[in-house]
């Protein structure tokens, strides 16, 4: 290993090492935003939230509120309790909420299918501060609606903000085609565009945003010629949505032929154009040819990211290569860059499908070493072969990080959970991990509680029985997140979607 490079992996370790002792460090606002939600998440009326929060002495400032609807976002708490909250700081003298914490509540209303409360909201917002009405809010109100709504539905709700939004410009539009392109399909906002159209002129990030939806290879490339006919030049971002579009269709050789225009034009390919050309090689089955264009990248001075490498790794864990996998792996940490939890969630994925527990505790251990968090899929790869091997130990032992450090689906991972405990007859592990759950206020599945009260029913455990249903019952009915949910807070309004 040359020096060079052995400097890099020192300079990675020592940041390693400080941001897991600087997380150790105990935050007194982490506990303020934990006894603010446990606050919400319990008490049952208005009155008593009200009465608890002036009881807890605790400073509401934008910050805190702010990291308190985040976490009832990712927690999936009662949205209603976090509407109180909401409406209770706004009326205090001089307190004005963020357009984070309002596009946060619109959010949680609208997973929760709270349509009137968000009108109600949107309604009240405008004439206190309109201003916190933006295209983001646009495109996190009509995300949530089309997902259960029609195209129709939703085109009507879009036309409402024409008299919310202080500037209803070409940026709401493009939200609703985000939205349509991400929620519905490709056609469904290729015809809402045509019919709305002659209202706005379309710039680039529209034709961007409907570029990148395209599964059509024939479809898109027309559409790039209408962009191109309207006097917009497609810039960087266009040629690799339509690099992008080319490589999923596994038209390969219309990939290389317009890379080439690019190159002609002066137009520098970046690391995402390489990563759509590393996956569409994949699709076709060529992984060692996608793994030669990481070398191409370097040669051109394009240097790969992470997800270039995680999208060669997918490649070959697709093709069962997992060892040379693992190989790219070692590479990534020789060029000083980190696996994240997508590298980790492809390669046990693979695991998962061989049925290797080992390798995927091993790869789960490595993982914690690094302190990367595993996302909640990976979670369930892990769960569901502990379920399937009837491995309680190492099950129980994911579950104690995942109380312990907050990461992925308590619910999700839960379900698996006390299948397993319920059929290897463990009571006891069963109770604390669902009292566990309860602590972190999480309402478990039903299942989950009939599966532990038919065991506690044949345990004669009537006292342990009732505590658990009168704490069940403190919870609201909860809203379960679909895998398909995509969490729009994260995307930005305009650009594209690689």
């Amino acid at each position: 290993m040359n020096s060079a490079v052995a400097q890099r992996l020192q300079r990675l370790s020592l940041l390693r090492s400080t941001t897991r002792y600087l997380c150790s460090i105990p935050n007194p606002q982490n506990d303020d935003v934990e006894k603010i939600f446990r606050i919400i998440s319990e008490s049952p009326d208005p009155k008593s939230l009200k009465h608890s929060l002036k009881n807890s002495q605790i400073p509401l400032s934008n910050d805190l509120i702010d990291r308190v609807l985040k976490r009832v976002r990712f927690s999936h708490s009662s949205p209603l309790s976090a509407l109180e909250l909401y409406k209770l700081t706004s009326r205090i003298n001089g307190f004005l909420h963020t357009a984070y914490s309002f596009d946060t509540m619109l959010y949680i209303l609208g997973r929760a299918r709270k349509f009137e409360e968000i009108w109600e909201l949107l309604l009240e917002t405008k004439r206190k501060n309109q201003s916190l009405i933006t295209p983001r809010t646009v495109q996190v109100v009509l995300a949530r609606i089309a997902k259960v709504c029609s195209v129709r539905q939703t085109v009507e709700s879009f036309k409402k903000f024409r008299k919310l939004v202080f500037k209803f410009d070409v940026s709401c539009y493009n939200a609703l085609f985000r939205t349509l392109s991400q929620e519905k399909s490709m056609s469904d906002a290729r015809n809402v565009y045509h019919s709305l159209k002659h209202e706005f002129r379309p710039n680039l990030y529209t034709f961007n945003i409907l570029l990148a939806g395209w599964r059509s290879c024939d479809e898109a490339e027309a559409f790039f010629a209408e962009m191109r006919g309207m006097g917009v030049e497609p810039d960087l971002v266009s040629y690799n949505c339509l690099v992008d579009v080319f490589c999923k269709g596994r038209e390969m050789g219309k990939a290389y032929e317009l890379i080439g225009r690019m190159r002609d034009e002066g137009i520098d390919l970046d690391v995402i154009t390489y990563t759509s050309l590393i996956g569409g090689l994949g699709l076709v089955g060529q992984p060692d040819k996608a793994r030669d264009v990481l070398k191409e990248m370097r040669e051109y001075g394009c240097y790969p990211d992470v997800a270039a490498y995680n999208a060669v790794i997918r490649n070959f864990c697709i093709a069962k290569r997992v060892g040379d996998a693992y190989g790219l792996m070692e590479e990534m940490a020789g060029e000083g860059l980190s696996p994240n939890a997508t590298t980790f969630n492809v390669v046990l994925r693979s695991l998962y499908w061989a049925n290797d527990m080992r390798g995927s505790w091993g790869l789960y251990l490595r993982m914690k070493g690094m302190g990367c968090l595993p996302s909640t899929q990976s979670c369930m790869f892990l769960i569901r072969l502990m379920r399937r091997q009837e491995n309680v130990g190492l099950a129980l032992e994911l579950w104690g990080d995942m109380v312990e450090k907050g990461f992925g689906s308590y619910i999700l991972v839960s379900d698996v959970l006390f299948d397993l405990l319920c059929d290897a007859g463990k009571l006891e592990e069963a109770e604390r991990c669902f009292l566990q759950m309860l602590e972190k206020g999480q309402k478990p599945s039903q299942v989950s509680f009939r599966r532990i009260k038919v065991l506690m029913e044949l345990a004669k455990r009537d006292d342990a029985l009732a505590s658990l249903s009168e704490k069940m019952s403190a919870f609201g009915p909860v809203i379960q997140k679909r895998r398909s949910d995509v969490d729009e807070l994260d995307r930005p309004v305009s650009g594209t979607m690689i």
